[in-house]
């Protein structure tokens, strides 16, 4: 069962390590690319900001977002601000976010994401968490997949994989990590099964979209491809 208490602590802790490296940018690097096309680092963090706020409405039972074209405008919106404006909103934002999730609630209740996705409101914490640890790797700033911390590295990955289980475009797919921790996913027939074996962290960024995967090697069949998250 998912330990929502434990999840925000680990949330705390991952968004003061994100605020400290936010606090060391200065207008000119905010406006700078970010590792996610077409974004720069302004996107990156007014996404982090208005995510906090959504998960926010989520844990009130409230609509995520208005709608996907406001989400896309508001990130839009907001990427140029400087680099004062942005470290306060990103700090703001997340203290609001643990504010609601500290109120007393049923964490076994079902909630409404983005898209019409539900999920149990005690994973609702985890998903934060994500959002802030890979999006703090999308800024460029020296924050690499290998500083991730071992246990969200290792729930990452079984988040993904379940994500992409009974995925029809995806061959059946055992992973296998140094550690001989296994996972499975994809939804093709378990007679064309492809194993793919590799350190955690690359595993992590080949499913997460943020490596290539040529440091991980297949057998049974080529590294799959998979769809966008």
């Amino acid at each position: 069962m998912t330990d929502h208490a434990h999840d925000l602590g680990a949330v705390r802790g991952a968004t003061e390590r994100l605020l400290d490296a936010a606090a060391e940018l200065d207008n000119a690097s905010i406006a700078e690319a970010s590792r996610l096309p077409g974004w720069s680092r302004g996107h990156v963090l007014t996404h982090l900001s208005r995510n906090a706020d959504a998960l926010g409405n989520v844990l009130r039972g409230l609509p995520m977002y208005a709608s996907s074209e406001t989400r896309d405008a508001d990130i839009a919106a907001g990427a140029s601000r400087p680099a004062a404006e942005q470290l306060k909103d990103l700090r703001e934002s997340a203290e609001g976010f643990l504010a609601v999730a500290a109120e007393p609630a049923d964490w076994t209740r079902t909630v409404t994401l983005r898209n019409g996705v539900t999920d149990s409101a005690a994973r609702v914490p985890f998903r934060r968490w994500i959002e802030v640890e890979l999006h703090h790797v999308d800024l460029g700033v020296g924050y690499e997949l290998e500083d991730l911390p071992a246990e969200f590295v290792e729930r990452e990955i079984a988040f993904l994989a379940d994500r992409f289980l009974g995925h029809e475009d995806v061959p059946a797919t055992a992973l296998t990590d140094r550690d001989g921790r296994t996972w499975s996913t994809g939804g093709g027939p378990p007679s064309a099964l492809v194993t793919v074996q590799g350190p955690a962290t690359e595993l992590l960024g080949w499913l997460s979209g943020r490596r290539d995967g040529s440091a991980l090697t297949a057998a049974g069949g080529p590294l799959p491809s998979l769809p966008p998250l």
